[in-house]
């Protein structure tokens, strides 16, 4: 594309400059000279291959989000006084403006589903900034709470419980390694009433959930505890060797990678204490070593090949 506009290549004096869109760069077309690099393309992120699908996708505002209660689609009446130019409003205009700020609030959430909504999705932003998740787990934790929403299978239940749930049940589909105990320092409900939710919102969606790999979780305990990537992987040979031999199914995830390390610390010279390791990992001690037992009973004579 062309531009005859003011600017001039400071080269040769020419005046038809071309802006190169891929590449985000004003070249001169004569000397070839690039004016301008890294530019900002100020166009739509979506791409349209006719006209009917450009205008079914042209929006304005900010994009849907689930984390919402009204999905972001609601407009609001600011809480400053003043009108478009920046002047203070006459004080009956402020009463008026008053009274339709309170019954645009009630008409938000006017049915119980929004409210209950909007008071979930509050505390979604809580728990998601105590636990650091991502905005994609947000949305996924927030999209499973809605689906129990509409099936009004909230009422009656706490509303703090099913949305942990949520979150723990969105967090297993996306093999983040996270327990049900990392929950309940942030909440204020008990273990039980969300274990029951949890086992609620798997029957009810029907959701075939895998038990999660005990190697999802060595990385986060190596952090813990300050192993070195050797005995991270060491762990990780063990815990093959010890699915290869059929010793996983039954046992707590976590107890293996907690006994896996034991095992691959003191292999590699890092040698870390039972109670280091239980705290770690969220077991007791008593798991460790049942779990170290049964690792060195199968595997003493593989123990020297790895």
């Amino acid at each position: 594309m062309s531009l005859n506009n003011s600017n001039v290549c400071p080269e040769c004096g020419n005046k038809n400059l071309i802006s190169d869109e891929a590449r985000g760069e004003i070249v001169c077309a004569v000397c070839g000279l690039v004016l301008d690099q890294r530019l900002i393309d100020s166009g739509p992120e979506w791409r349209a291959f006719s006209s009917e699908e450009a205008s079914k996708k042209v929006r304005v505002g900010a994009p849907t989000t689930l984390t919402l209660h009204d999905k972001g689609l609601s407009t609001m009446i600011g809480w400053t006084n003043k009108d478009a130019f920046g002047k203070t409003i006459s004080p009956k205009m402020k009463a008026e403006v008053y009274r339709l700020r309170k019954w645009h609030v009630r008409t938000r959430t006017n049915k119980s589903l929004d409210r209950n909504l909007a008071y979930a999705m509050n505390e979604l932003d809580r728990f998601s900034s105590q636990l650091n998740l991502s905005k994609e787990l947000k949305e996924s934790a927030a999209h499973i709470y809605r689906k129990m929403a509409n099936k009004n299978l909230i009422r009656g239940r706490s509303i703090e419980a099913m949305l942990i749930a949520s979150i723990y049940l969105s967090c297993k589909l996306n093999k983040i390694p996270k327990t049900l105990d990392d929950f309940l320092e942030f909440a204020l409900v008990d273990r039980k009433k969300i274990a029951r939710c949890y086992r609620l919102i798997v029957q009810e969606l029907r959701l075939n959930i895998n038990v999660p790999s005990p190697t999802t979780f060595i990385p986060r305990f190596c952090a813990e505890l300050n192993l070195s990537g050797r005995t991270q992987n060491r762990a990780a040979e063990l815990l093959k060797l010890a699915k290869k031999y059929q010793i996983t199914s039954g046992k707590a995830p976590t107890g293996l990678a907690g006994a896996a390390l034991y095992v691959a610390a003191m292999q590699e010279g890092e040698r870390r204490t039972q109670k280091e390791i239980s705290l770690a990992a969220g077991v007791t001690e008593a798991t460790i070593r049942n779990r170290y037992k049964e690792l060195v009973n199968h595997m003493q004579a593989n123990f020297n090949a790895l």
